[in-house]
């Protein structure tokens, strides 16, 4: 199952579910360098596993809190990532992003905070699929994304605007 196309999304039952948060200030994006676990090496937002009992947006806080020492003030959904790789991981994001928070970026031991231009984001060093649905992230686009990976190599996407 290469292709998107292959997929049936409705009857789709992902191995995982976890968020992503991004702060956003005028033309600058507030990234972490993973230091371990999945996608470990790559800028990213932080975030992370949902945990039961749990709300998308209770987990994007938390895993902001627990990777970058801030509480996101304003935090707004806008898009829904779908991760198949073809060994049979599977992973459902959910996109959150804010342009408020209290407290100080400060480095943990999961993650190293960045901020990066808007203009210039480190993209040779990130996932395939973030050149994709980023620009429709920071031009406050709503989104869902359909992707197939093959480890670190992406196979197929889609992305469709709501």
């Amino acid at each position: 199952m290469s292709k998107v196309a292959d997929i049936d999304w409705a009857a789709w039952d992902p191995k995982e579910k976890a968020t992503l948060m991004f702060i956003q200030q005028n033309d600058q994006l507030l990234m972490i360098e993973k230091k371990r676990g999945f996608g470990a090496g790559y800028y990213n937002a932080p975030g992370g596993r949902l945990e039961k009992g749990e709300t998308w947006m209770e987990c994007a806080v938390r895993e902001t809190q627990e990777e970058l020492c801030i509480t996101p003030l304003d935090p707004e959904h806008v898009g829904t990532l779908m991760f198949h790789f073809i060994d049979g991981h599977s992973i459902h994001g959910e996109v959150f992003i804010a342009s408020e928070f209290e407290g100080t970026p400060t480095e943990t031991d999961e993650a190293v905070p960045f901020w990066f231009s808007i203009d210039d984001l480190p993209y040779h060093n990130m996932w395939a699929d973030d050149p994709i649905w980023y620009p429709h992230m920071i031009a406050g686009k709503k989104f869902t994304g359909r992707f197939t990976f093959d480890g670190k190599t992406m196979l197929d996407h889609e992305l469709l605007e709501h």
